[in-house]
């Protein structure tokens, strides 16, 4: 199986460099060669190796940065010429370029930025800038919102928002993200769907620390379009697994006549690599249809002896007045690299539109 370091391969750095030869003054290939594969280079992760062809690649661009961003612009342009694909995550290390040696230079580095992302995002880049220059960096994302490129369109959201994943956090936009809601103003109604689940995953973002301000656009945007009632419900999706009331409303999401019966654990031992079995049955107990979201919770037990609960959603439909639907599901104890498990007693619950109904103990074992 090959690994993501392994993007970074000799086949990849020779093609590169013949690129850099025809668009890079007095470039020397046998020696940009040599400095990529040192001592070092085999025992280097992905992210030591997108760092390490940063270091080396400014080997070869002027000192002065303005010259330099002109030069990654031929590149580019080099790259797409020899067939190149946009998006390949292997150039990721044009935006740390201009995050290491930009950063002192907003303007340059923000025109860079807009054209470097149309090939290969930039949001993690973008970040230290947000950081560094607060609302300068944002007027400038705040004209990407309005950009004819959906790539740059979406730079503008993602790069802004509060808890983008793997990225260092924005603290000023996590206590008060006010800052960034003129972007996602303007993108509500994007044609790019890309763009449009960028809005909605900044909105989750903000719904984590500031949950009136992702109610209040809720009921601002409902029923501007489907799409924009699309962003909603994806951006609220962290609230509706919280089971938080007035999210619940929003969405006419009402527990009260919802039975959950024959609730049973169909596996109470479980053993780490197998997976936790259950099933019930669901009916709605009205003379009306209604939308019914079914999700279940696993409480974790974890090494301080706590119980850490995470849920998961199992389906979103209407159902019909009286009709009863059997439900069945299986839970994974197969050994993941982002989660632990711990020998012990955890617990399982079925919850109906936001309401935990009925729940049960199971015990993992060796």
């Amino acid at each position: 199986m090959s690994l993501i370091k392994d993007i970074y391969s000799p086949s990849f750095y020779d093609k590169f460099a013949d690129v850099l030869s025809e668009t890079v003054p007095s470039f020397d290939k046998e020696k940009f060669l040599q400095l990529i594969f040192n001592e070092h280079f085999r025992s280097m992760e992905w992210k030591e190796r997108m760092k390490h062809t940063t270091t080396v690649f400014h080997e070869f661009m002027p000192g002065d940065f303005s010259k330099a961003v002109k030069i990654i612009q031929k590149v580019i342009s080099g790259l797409r010429k020899n067939k190149f694909t946009d998006d390949n995550l292997a150039f990721i290390f044009f935006p740390d370029y201009i995050e290491v040696y930009g950063i002192d230079d907003l303007k340059t580095s923000a025109n860079a930025f807009e054209f470097i992302t149309q090939f290969i995002s930039c949001e993690f880049a973008v970040r230290p800038f947000i950081l560094k220059y607060d609302e300068k960096m944002l007027r400038f994302m705040y004209n990407w919102s309005q950009h004819e490129s959906p790539k740059v369109r979406r730079l503008a959201s993602e790069g802004s928002r509060p808890r983008l994943p793997w990225a260092m956090a924005i603290p000023a936009l996590k206590k008060n993200p006010e800052a960034i809601l003129a972007i996602l103003e303007n993108l509500k109604n994007d044609p790019s769907e890309s763009v449009r689940r960028s809005v909605a995953n900044s909105l989750n973002d903000i719904a984590k620390d500031n949950p009136q301000i992702v109610l209040a656009i809720a009921e601002k945007w409902k029923s501007t379009s489907k799409e924009t009632d699309a962003i909603i419900k994806h951006g609220s999706r962290t609230l509706l697994k919280q089971g938080h009331s007035e999210i619940l409303r929003h969405f006419g999401l009402d527990s009260t006549n919802i039975l959950i019966s024959d609730f049973k654990i169909l596996t109470p031992e479980v053993k780490i690599g197998e997976s936790v079995e259950f099933s019930f049955s669901v009916k709605n107990d009205t003379d009306v249809a209604q939308i019914i979201r079914l999700e279940y919770a696993v409480y974790y037990f974890k090494s301080n002896g706590q119980l850490s609960k995470k849920v998961f959603k199992i389906s979103e439909r209407v159902f019909q007045s009286r009709e009863t639907t059997q439900i069945h599901r299986k839970q994974s104890f197969r050994l993941i690299t982002t989660r632990k498990f711990y020998i012990g007693q955890h617990k399982l619950s079925v919850i109906a539109n936001g309401s935990e109904k009925v729940g049960n103990v199971f015990e993992l074992v060796d």
